[in-house]
């Protein structure tokens, strides 16, 4: 049994956060340069160096890449034989939340109510996602998912004669929807089956996937890759002022589904796809 402290979870969470917030990850930076090689668009290519540039400036000077520092999601795997100690996980995780987004000088973008819409002053609470696993290792994936993109995801209730046609359709419909409003170039999280809550999940879930890894299933990986082709073809590019580069990855989850029901969710993130990662 491993005895894991509330403070280190308390730590960790706020090293996270910050360094979600300033360091993009190493495989959307790559995505960016890459994307700069094929893009045919000149207005494109400049976006793309831009983003690159502002990627570079808020690592070398610890602020922000966005000012949308987005709502704390975490997927978290713990270990059936960890104990932590002086308090529970969740508050932990919070606690850590409270503290990174204070120490890092990051907007607060939570409100404590839909409707009354007062900001609660620390951007908490967090989304927590727990699953209880095998072996004694606490393993905590945070993403710092921004307002915009959020905004133009979607979700349907298809039924099974729709077929995979109508799930690509549905897809294909909400990308272009979206339009220069997620601030693409997107990745785009699909999740199909499962049920109502299940396939929007499925859809957060595989953003936590490193831009350019493709799903273990061969043909899952294969509609990754199409669909990735097709929304490219779609000509909205970088912000939205056309080219090549629309999204940057297609990711797709599923799960089991009721013999009446076809799932379907479209989870868009933006171009400052912020993820971090952390093992006790």
């Amino acid at each position: 049994m491993k005895v894991i402290q509330y403070t280190e979870i308390v730590d960790e969470v706020s090293r996270i956060c910050q360094e979600a917030n300033f360091d993009l990850a190493e495989d959307v930076v790559n995505a960016f340069k890459e994307s700069v090689k094929t893009e045919s668009s000149a207005a494109g290519k400049s976006i793309l160096n831009q983003l690159i540039e502002n990627a570079d400036i808020a690592t070398s000077n610890r602020v922000p890449m966005c000012q949308d520092t987005g709502v704390s999601v975490f997927l978290v795997k713990l270990g059936q034989d960890c104990h932590i100690t002086g308090g529970r996980l969740e508050d932990a995780i919070n606690e850590g939340v409270r503290k990174g987004y204070d120490e890092g000088y990051l907007r607060y973008s939570i409100v404590d109510d839909p409707i009354t819409r007062k900001n609660t002053g620390d951007n908490t609470p967090a989304v927590i996602h727990i699953e209880l696993v095998e072996g004694d290792t606490l393993d905590v994936q945070m993403s710092a998912k921004g307002g915009g993109a959020e905004n133009m995801s979607a979700m349907k209730m298809l039924t099974p004669s729709a077929g995979l046609d109508g799930v690509k359709d549905f897809i294909m419909k909400t990308v272009k929807e979206a339009g220069p409003n997620a601030c693409p170039p997107l990745v785009v999280g699909i999740g199909i089956g499962g049920n109502f809550e299940v396939a929007p999940y499925l859809a957060k879930k595989s953003l936590f996937r490193p831009v350019g890894e493709r799903h273990p299933d061969k043909d899952i990986a294969a509609l990754e890759m199409e669909l990735h082709e097709a929304v490219n073809r779609l000509g909205i590019g970088p912000q939205g002022l056309g080219g090549d580069t629309t999204a940057l990855d297609i990711k797709v989850e599923t799960a089991p589904c009721h013999i009446a029901a076809l799932p379907v969710a479209v989870n868009l993130n933006c171009h400052a796809s912020r993820h971090k990662h952390f093992v006790i």
